[in-house]
């Protein structure tokens, strides 16, 4: 399992590091290399914590993002989604190329401390619900249940809150305005995995309908 995860990590982080230097039409970019440099750590150390809390977690998130028991509507979504990350990349490189955003260096540091923050809000997730599958799905072969501690107590899907500070940061520590207006966009995306989330939820997990009654906000407390 530990092998497949730093396969993966090694994948992964080559290749938003080829999309983000091809685009930008150079290696020469700092803070491209500090991110790079953060995904191949944090990947890997997040996966040996997820490995020795709940390694029945860590086997379902390493599994691929189409599955048989995924609804149909869940899937289109994350070819959606994948599109999406893959254009904000794109778009992140080239306006390095094109040297139209001006970050302040301050505002860079913000962004890394942001995509750290984001890192370890997922991990207070995975800890409190052993059921954060990457795909939409009922686990009855886990004797899958309704989490309300921790985070959940607050917001319904905290994942995606974490994310959004995720969203948030990259394109300021890779020093890109024009990412960070695409971010919102991605939030949108979120909103509508999360209705399709929701109906699956409600319509096959006992008690979830009353765990919707009782946390109120989806997304962010006072908010949405």
């Amino acid at each position: 399992m530990i092998a497949k995860l730093l396969l993966q990590n090694t994948i992964t982080t080559a290749g938003m590091g080829a999309l983000l230097f091809a685009c930008a039409g150079t290696m020469h970019w700092p803070a491209a290399w500090v991110f790079l440099a953060t995904c191949a750590l944090l990947g890997p150390l997040c996966g040996w914590w997820l490995y020795r809390v709940d390694p029945a977690l860590l086997a379902e998130r390493l599994r691929p993002v189409l599955q048989k028991d995924q609804p149909a509507a869940d899937k289109a979504f994350m070819i959606v989604f994948v599109i999406a990350m893959l254009a904000w990349l794109a778009t992140m490189g080239l306006d390095r190329r094109t040297q139209s955003s001006d970050m302040p260096v301050a505002l860079q540091a913000l962004g890394l401390v942001l995509f750290v923050l984001s890192t370890l809000f997922i991990l207070w997730v995975f800890r409190e619900n052993s059921f954060a599958a990457p795909v939409v799905k009922l686990q009855a072969e886990r004797a899958q249940r309704v989490v309300s501690t921790g985070p959940y107590a607050h917001v319904r899907h905290p994942m995606y809150s974490g994310m959004i500070l995720f969203f948030a940061g990259v394109p300021l520590l890779l020093g890109s305005w024009w990412g960070l207006a695409i971010a919102p966009v991605i939030v949108v995306l979120f909103a509508v995995r999360i209705g399709i989330e929701e109906r699956t939820l409600r319509e096959g997990l006992p008690g979830y309908s009353d765990y919707m009654t009782r946390v109120r906000y989806r997304l962010l407390p006072g908010v949405w």
